[in-house]
């Protein structure tokens, strides 16, 4: 699986949201600095995440951007679709069945589609916390 620059930050930009308090704007700035995005990238990204309906915005001082729905109800599976595309899909599977490989690659492309699918931003939160949890570091000598 091949996922662009964009699709990358655009789950970086949500992982970052879903680490916020719910429904508290977070500025483009300082999802920018936090996830070393380029803000002007980092800007049409959430306007495409906008549209989608996987974010929303807030104008005003106190602005920024939030999530449009809770973050266990939002999968990485749909974000990757909806930043990606189909991109080449058709030309890809037809290569792939004239070739002896072609149902392997079927069932990992599955595979992949299936672990995406079931995994929220809720759930990638709660394995980061316990993951930074179990590795701090011990000064004492």
């Amino acid at each position: 699986m091949n996922i662009s620059v964009k699709g990358e930050y655009a789950l970086h930009a949500i992982f970052d949201l879903a680490s916020q308090p719910w429904g508290q704007p977070v500025k483009i700035a300082d999802i920018a600095r936090r996830q070393k995005i380029p803000q002007k990238f980092l800007e049409l990204i959430l306007a495409s995440l906008k549209q989608g309906g996987f974010v929303e915005s807030r104008r005003g001082a106190e602005g920024g951007y939030l999530l449009a729905r809770p973050a266990d109800a939002i999968r990485v599976g749909e974000v990757l679709r909806f930043i990606e595309g189909a991109r080449d899909e058709k030309s890809r599977v037809r290569r792939q069945a004239e070739s002896p490989f072609g149902d392997m690659w079927q069932r990992v492309n599955s595979a992949v589609s299936e672990v995406l699918d079931q995994t929220s931003f809720a759930d990638l939160q709660r394995a980061w916390k316990e993951k930074r949890a179990r590795f701090v570091p011990n000064w004492e000598i």
